[in-house]
């Protein structure tokens, strides 16, 4: 019976798969997956290190969602309805806790709470305003696209890198931006040029980041795989 060396695969001739570790400059930037998944931009990342971390994130989000659902009952239609200041209330809300470690029990919650506010107020905003639905759409989904490959990346120990998030101008960037191209009468030419900016962007940045890694400059590993190995 032959015995398995440590650090050998079974058949005892080829090394064992060493896993690659986290960058740690950009696990320093997100400080988990759960933050990176917030996808905030450099205001909220402002108004988190005000707060050093000390704010937990979940009761001030669902605050947040609770009275932008309210202003977007209220009325979406003028120009000043008061939907138009929901992003300013978010921000003020939510953005302290950019930088807090996420590690309570519910916080698991907070990215999908999120996407919710971004993608409910976006769209519902362009309805009322006669927004085009196809260019709606085609905005949430470059919006998701974005999301779900930030998603399956970290789970990859791809992080996205810093800058993307700030060129993404984040959740309360594209909240904000909205919010005033009301206010100015342009949402629809705003949303198309955002839509095109973002769709080179994210998709660029994607494209190049997985091609690089499948040419073998990379690591895949699943983190799940890993979790249920350690267990």
């Amino acid at each position: 019976m032959s015995a398995v060396v440590p650090g050998m695969s079974p058949a005892g001739d080829q090394p064992a798969p060493a896993h690659a570790p986290v960058p740690d400059a950009e696990l320093a930037y997100h400080g988990s997956r759960l933050v990176a998944y917030r996808d905030d931009g450099p205001i909220a990342h402002a108004l988190g290190r005000l707060t050093k971390g000390q704010l937990p994130p979940l009761l001030p989000l669902l605050v947040a969602g609770i009275v932008t659902a309210i202003l977007l009952v209220a009325g979406v239609n003028g120009q000043t309805s008061p939907a138009v200041f929901a992003p300013v209330l978010v921000l003020l809300l939510a953005g302290p806790g950019s930088t807090h470690p996420h590690s309570g029990r519910l916080d698991w919650f907070v990215p999908p709470l999120m996407r919710a506010i971004e993608y409910g107020y976006l769209a519902t905003l362009a309805f009322a305003h006669d927004v085009s639905k196809p260019l709606v759409y085609a905005f949430l989904f470059v919006l998701a696209y974005h999301h779900y490959d930030t998603v399956y990346r970290t789970r990859q120990r791809l992080w996205p890198a810093k800058w993307v998030f700030v060129a993404g101008l984040g959740w309360e960037g594209r909240m904000l931006i909205a919010a005033v191209a009301t206010l100015l009468g342009k949402l629809p030419i705003v949303l198309a040029v955002l839509g095109v900016y973002f769709l080179l962007l994210f998709g660029i940045e994607s494209v190049y980041t997985w091609v690089r890694t499948g040419t073998g400059k990379g690591v895949m590993v699943n983190l799940e795989e890993e979790e249920e190995a350690g267990s």
